[in-house]
């Protein structure tokens, strides 16, 4: 499945779970939810996965972890804060980059319109 395919389905998920559920839940709850959602729509879905982060030749241990690792080839970071700040796109892009991945999706469930708090990243652009 391509990553445009999977990131429809994700979208659709997150639209589910945020009319379900609301805003205003810790993270945790809309990280369970989604990855219920998107095993239902049949797709492979890894949840807290760790991300090595290798300095010149060394393997360090950070504790970097991706929210959800869907088919392995698109990284969901979820927030549920007031409001997205500069760093959490850095830190989708970043994840990226570091995973070797090229789809990213951030989203922020803390909102009043769910449409306009999920951003698709791919590499370094916006999309």
């Amino acid at each position: 499945m391509h990553e445009n395919e999977i990131t429809f389905l994700i979208r659709g998920a997150i639209f589910k779970v945020y009319n379900t559920l609301g805003p205003g839940l810790l993270e945790s709850s809309y990280e369970a939810a989604l990855e219920y959602e998107l095993i239902k729509a049949g797709l492979f879905i890894e949840r807290q996965v760790g991300l090595p982060l290798f300095y010149e030749e060394m393997k360090l241990d950070v504790g970097y972890r991706l929210d959800l690792l869907v088919e392995k080839k698109v990284i969901v970071e979820i927030k549920s804060v007031e409001s997205l700040a500069e760093v959490h796109y850095k830190q989708i892009v970043t994840y990226l980059r570091l995973s070797g991945l090229r789809v990213g999706i951030l989203v922020n469930f803390n909102t009043e319109d769910i449409a306009k708090s999920i951003h698709r990243r791919v590499n370094n652009f916006h999309d």
